[in-house]
């Protein structure tokens, strides 16, 4: 924990660190917050989160998971995002088609619950969206080949 946010709260990030991150989510495709504790991850990945929305033209989509996530929970938790068409369970097809047009970023808050299809599902999405970021937070890195790393 680092800097002081309040009367008793610690924010995870200085600011030199806040701004390099920043610019990670900006230029690359995917940066990931690795650490032990989910609350200090999932707080830093939320607020990057909020504080670039607007640099994003489709916003943020923010996917918190605590339990195991394959494709059809993805998919189904990315269509009760503000501003997202409904997606029927499985629908992840339709999903990566509305998404490849979009300019946003997808915060994914509990990578560590991600199946392998999901993960592979991601991977496929990155290749065929060019606008689209993903900021994640977990224990580990998701091992995508673009991916930037932030341990806490």
């Amino acid at each position: 924990m680092r800097e002081s946010r309040g009367a008793g709260s610690t924010f995870p990030a200085t600011s030199a660190e806040l701004s390099r991150l920043f610019t990670a989510v900006r230029r690359g495709k995917v940066l990931t917050v690795t650490g032990r504790f989910r609350e200090p991850r999932s707080l830093l990945v939320r607020e990057i989160g909020r504080r670039l929305a607007s640099n994003f033209y489709d916003g943020v989509a923010v996917v918190s998971m605590d339990q195991r996530f394959g494709v059809r929970d993805l998919t189904a938790a990315l269509g009760c995002v503000p501003g997202m068409p409904f997606l029927p369970c499985g629908t992840s097809n339709a999903a990566a088609s509305w998404l490849a047009e979009r300019d946003m970023l997808l915060v994914l808050d509990g990578c560590e619950h991600l199946a392998s299809e999901a993960l592979d599902w991601l991977r496929e999405l990155l290749a065929v969206a060019p606008g689209l970021r993903i900021l994640a937070a977990g224990r580990d890195p998701l091992a995508f080949a673009p991916e930037q790393v932030h341990p806490l």
